[in-house]
């Protein structure tokens, strides 16, 4: 009986411990970071000129280093305020406008991750009791 016990809980803890077990995403390179952020911004803001591409380009290079440093919290909230602030410069009023009030891409979950589930159905009550 021990021993049956004993290999119940091996095969227990070695389950808990292969699910333990998370997926590592490699790293991008600064490079790569700063061509995935140029192609986004230059396709959701359709800008066609190769030398503004070019600037934002070298412009998200440098932050892509930076942010790769490891900043604190506080020194990366000065980072983003630095890039909306060349990013003010290097585009026009109205592309800066549409930058600004751009919809927030929503993160994936996972299938059947139902996060606020409850959260939602909670305000959906709330919605219709207020009608």
């Amino acid at each position: 009986m021990k021993r049956y016990f004993s290999v119940l809980i091996c095969i227990l803890f070695a389950g808990i411990l292969f699910a333990q077990e998370s997926e590592v995403r490699p790293q991008r390179t600064p490079e790569e970071e700063a061509v995935k952020q140029t192609t986004r911004l230059t396709r959701e803001l359709g800008i066609t000129d190769s030398s503004r591409i070019d600037t934002i380009y070298r412009m998200h290079l440098k932050y892509a280093r930076i942010r790769q440093k490891g900043l604190t919290r506080a020194e990366n909230m000065e980072r983003m305020q630095s890039i909306y602030g060349e990013l003010k410069l290097l585009l026009t009023p109205d592309e800066f406008d549409r930058f600004m009030n751009h919809p927030v891409e929503q993160p994936r979950r996972p299938r059947g991750a139902n996060v606020n589930n409850g959260e939602v159905q909670y305000r959906q009550r709330l919605q219709i009791e207020h009608q």
